[in-house]
């Protein structure tokens, strides 16, 4: 980056910026997508060792729909549990803090003495943190169980996201059927190009380099394919 791209800005700031690790989205739309893809590209697989292209797709869009419905369920389900916990601890923080006041500075006190500040700075710290009762529950609750409760995900983000993300997953291994062709390996090569993909759009957030986000992907995806594609084929050999 150029020396005049770096004006205005603080000195390390061009390379020192951090990405949203607490809003949910990311971590259900990954979710959402590998779990989309995996999930139907296995189902299109098992169901493809034992059936026509017909049968393939009907079960390709009914796991996609309640795959989708499935995933934006749960998310919001899990995210908002988890929030109404951290909710709970905001609540017994208050109180402890209310009911006893002194023991509570001298907790975080201590805190911040382990965490390198000195007996002086830490009691001056302490002191002013517990000039408002908010930023005292939220600094306790950060330095006792690690979370801070205004950085909460939105459960309705991550319903939003993993729907979105496991419906464009789901579809993928089904373009090819959807443009006319009835190869069964055109789907699986489909799915195993989209794992690749999402591995490597998951890397442009998590810094981990591209070919390895992308093989570990499509390796772990793919095991679950030939898993399904191998139940289908004994069972369909077993029905038939």
């Amino acid at each position: 980056m150029s020396p005049s791209r770096h004006r205005g800005r603080l000195p390390h700031e061009f390379d020192h910026r951090h990405g949203d690790v607490s809003g949910g989205w990311l971590r259900a739309a990954t979710f959402g997508a590998m779990d989309g893809l995996v999930s139907n590209t296995a189902l299109i697989a098992g169901v493809g060792a034992a059936a026509d292209a017909d049968a393939v797709v009907i079960g390709g869009f009914a796991g996609l729909a309640a795959g989708a419905f499935s995933m934006a369920l749960g998310e919001y389900t899990s995210v908002q549990t988890a929030n109404e916990q951290i909710e709970s601890e905001v609540r017994v923080e208050r109180r402890a803090i209310r009911m006893y006041p002194k023991a509570e500075q001298a907790e975080l006190a201590k805190s911040l003495q382990e965490i390198g500040l000195s007996r002086e700075t830490a009691e001056r710290a302490t002191t002013e943190i517990h000039r408002d009762e908010d930023t005292a529950v939220n600094v306790h609750l950060v330095q006792e169980i690690g979370v801070d409760p205004e950085e909460t995900p939105s459960p309705y983000v991550a319903a939003i996201a993993s729907f979105l993300t496991f419906s464009v997953g789901a579809l993928i291994p089904l373009i090819p059927y959807l443009l006319g062709f009835t190869l069964l390996w055109l789907g699986l090569a489909s799915g195993a190009l989209g794992l690749a993909v999402v591995g490597a759009v998951a890397s442009r957030f998590t810094r981990k380099p591209l070919w390895f986000a992308s093989l570990r992907q499509l390796v772990l995806g793919m095991l679950a394919v030939a898993a399904t594609y191998a139940v289908g084929t004994l069972v369909g050999s077993v029905v038939t």
